[in-house]
């Protein structure tokens, strides 16, 4: 691979001129990157496979967060298990936003302890803020 190739941005599909017409004949090779793909240079971090998933780990935090407080207040039957494996996915996805995975964590937990005192005292799981 020449160094003028490692250096110019890719674009979708690549860039098929030989490399004779790129100017780059002359010119010495370098080593591929140590840290890059195995079949070749990517199109930058949008690529990047750690990139994305930590894309999804934030998403991931961000809906535990919000599906364990509105848990709170109707279908925490539902919610709260929901918002417990998402937090406890994105934390262990090594999500940027780590305090809502762990607010979301904390919620899901919460929604399920207001749903087993529910249950001990009421024998039901519905509850509203009206007598």
């Amino acid at each position: 691979m020449q160094l003028a190739e490692l250096v110019r941005p890719r674009h979708r599909g690549g860039d098929r001129r030989p490399a004779a017409a790129l100017g780059t004949e002359d010119r010495a090779e370098a080593p591929a990157p140590a840290n890059g793909p195995k079949n070749g240079p990517t199109n930058g971090p949008a690529d990047d496979p750690a990139v994305e998933r930590r894309k999804d780990a934030d998403g991931m935090a961000v809906a535990a967060f919000v599906l364990g407080l509105v848990g709170l207040l109707v279908m925490n039957i539902v919610l709260g298990p929901t918002a417990v494996v998402l937090a406890a996915l994105a934390l262990r996805r090594g999500t940027a936003r780590r305090g809502r995975a762990l607010l979301g964590l904390a919620l899901g937990i919460a929604d399920l302890v207001v749903l087993a005192v529910l249950v001990t005292v009421d024998r039901t799981v519905v509850w509203g803020f009206g007598g």
